[in-house]
């Protein structure tokens, strides 16, 4: 019995490799007619990005860092100082996203934080940078 049952399993794989070898003998390509691309007037480099230029975006200033323990986090009380690692005549990093694209000074304007731009770092290292 047991030689029946490999027999007929035997043959029913090679009926459905048969039946499948059938079905992709019938299947046909068809040729597509595709119209031809009409050049519009916003071509060229630069000229879709005037749609991002009025896009906000946050701009993101970092003055230093520092590793403290989560248990000396836990014990911060108001008046307790966090030392950074940068001295302060350093200048701070801009980043746009998680990017660093510019240094610049910590000033005051109308009894604010601003930041004056000291430096534009280049997105090319080959290119240098801009000041």
């Amino acid at each position: 019995m047991a030689e029946t049952t490999v027999e007929e399993k035997v043959e029913e794989n090679q009926d459905q490799q048969n039946q499948d070898s059938q079905e992709d003998s019938k299947t046909q390509a068809q040729s597509v007619e595709l119209s031809e691309a009409v050049p519009t007037e916003n071509e060229g480099p630069g000229a879709s990005i005037n749609i991002l230029l009025d896009m906000p975006v946050s701009i993101t200033v970092t003055i230093g860092q520092t590793e403290v323990l989560i248990q000396q986090i836990l014990q911060f009380a108001p008046g307790s100082v966090l030392r950074l690692d940068k001295p302060i005549e350093a200048p701070v990093d801009l980043y746009l996203k998680d990017t660093r694209f510019a240094t610049g000074d910590v000033v005051v304007v109308d009894n604010k934080f601003a930041v004056k731009i000291k430096e534009i770092l280049a997105t090319n290292p080959a290119a240098g940078a801009v000041s």
